[in-house]
């Protein structure tokens, strides 16, 4: 049952696909550090794949046949690909399904504020991180404000090497006995995750003179002013861009890789995918950080509609046939596992653990306790898998998400095993996740963008 260390198996050839594959991945890293940049940066790789755009065939009245490709987005912030196999849809789809949103810290929507001539934004984190990790480190901003006349202004500062960072401050060590008594839970508090922007003041001001300089800097670069805040999507992110980690540069660090690595190797497996027997879909999704709700979560309705439309330019649309097809389509939750660590190995179990290096994971359940908010896959599902994998020779490796009773987690496979169709979890392992950098194995990317490709290609 042990799985050997896939990197032992390449030979040059293999090398050089896996360098070629981990440097396109850096850049969809780089350019997509927000589920909206996700969403922009798959769409223009799917156009340049010859993507047509779904809404604009409806408003066209234009059909959609067997071999056509097409994509969907939603309120840019998530995004299906469809290439459309020869089989009937009623036979169901080979799906990949992946979440673009990560970790992050959230600025409120009332959120400049001066304090002892600083200037702050006023934030709220998302999703389970540890407060304590963000602290004292360079950080980016990124995301949207949207005028009261429907200007959307794209905001991006921090990444670019001319461009000021900014920072959340941490209490000195003189001073921290106190802080350092506190939980890893209580060491940082929430409202204490404020983004320190500026200390300037604008001259000729009296009052909150250093906030007056900043919006100052927002009306001249931005044209926005302070009330535009209340209409605008701002994340805080790690500044920096994707690295090479270890002597060997054998791994990427990063941030966002949970669930972006499944997210990259998702959609690259599809974008390779010509034709296909069965039709095969990439879904790329918000909201699985906080529970897959809201519009653009998996929760919604989204993805079932996208279906119903794209059987309408199909002719093919019936209530009855919208079932059959979700019914009978197959999926690997795409989303990234917890790798054995030997700096913390008390939670995990290592016959069923994850490993760096040993190919792309299959969960059979998540969830926390006794399975609990899991899906827990069919044997017989499992077996196929199993099975083009080996024929396809392709790396894999099964685990659980640590030791019993030690914690757990969730993704989106539960909500779409309620279709009644096939799923199972599957994706890259991934160190430090749902910190601000978390860390993969490449070998891993390469055997989980072939292993993804394999199974749009052969699953029935």
């Amino acid at each position: 049952m042990n799985r050997e260390n896939a990197w032992k198996s390449y030979k040059q050839k293999q090398i050089k696909e896996m360098d070629k594959l981990v440097a396109d991945y850096k850049v969809f890293l780089d350019n997509g550090k927000t589920e909206r940049e996700c969403v922009v940066e798959t769409v223009e790789r799917a156009k340049k794949a010859g993507y047509k755009d779904l809404a604009t065939l409806i408003k066209g009245n234009k059909k959609v046949k067997a071999g056509d490709k097409v994509y969907m987005t939603f309120m840019d912030k998530s995004v299906v690909l469809f290439n459309i196999g020869k089989k009937s849809m009623m036979d169901g789809m080979n799906i990949l399904g992946a979440h673009i949103d990560s970790p992050r810290i959230d600025v409120k929507q009332n959120p400049l504020y001066e304090d002892s001539d600083f200037a702050y934004l006023d934030t709220h984190y998302y999703g389970g991180v540890k407060k304590y990790q963000w602290v004292a480190q360079p950080l980016a901003i990124h995301g949207v404000v949207v005028k009261k006349d429907g200007t959307v202004v794209n905001v991006v500062v921090g990444e670019d090497s001319k461009d000021p960072v900014f920072c959340i401050t941490d209490l000195l060590i003189h001073l921290s006995r106190e802080q350092l008594e506190k939980s890893g839970a209580k060491v940082i508090e929430g409202e204490q995750l404020d983004l320190m922007i500026g200390s300037k003041p604008l001259n000729g001001e009296e009052k909150d003179a250093v906030k007056a300089n900043v919006l100052a800097i927002l009306k001249d670069k931005y044209d926005i002013e302070e009330e535009d805040f209340l209409s605008a999507e701002l994340e805080i992110v790690p500044a920096g861009k994707a690295r090479d980690m270890g002597f060997d540069a054998s791994m990427v660090m990063a941030y966002g890789q949970d669930d972006r690595v499944c997210a990259y190797t998702s959609l690259a497996a599809i974008l390779d995918t010509d034709e296909v027997d069965y039709t095969a879909c990439c879904i790329l999704v918000d909201k699985e950080e906080i529970g897959s709700v809201g519009a653009t979560g998996m929760r919604s309705e989204f993805f079932k509609n996208t279906v119903a439309e794209l059987l309408d330019r199909m002719g093919e649309y019936s209530e009855l046939n919208l079932r059959r097809c979700l019914a009978n389509s197959r999926m690997l939750s795409s989303d990234v596992s917890a790798a054995f660590d030997p700096m913390f190995p008390s939670v995990f179990e290592k016959k069923n653990s994850a490993f760096m290096g040993k190919g792309m994971v299959f969960n059979k359940f998540t969830g926390s306790g006794g399975k609990s908010g899991s899906n827990d896959a069919n044997p017989e599902f499992i077996a196929k898998i199993r099975n083009i994998m080996d024929k396809n020779k392709i790396a894999f490796q099964t685990a659980e998400l640590g030791k019993v009773d030690a914690g757990g987690g969730g993704t989106i496979a539960y909500i779409m095993a309620l279709y009644g169709m096939q799923v199972i979890d599957c994706g890259v392992a991934v160190l430090n996740m749902h910190a601000p950098y978390e860390v993969t194995s490449k070998a891993d990317i390469y055997e989980t963008k072939k292993g993804y490709e394999v199974f749009l290609k052969n699953m029935k």
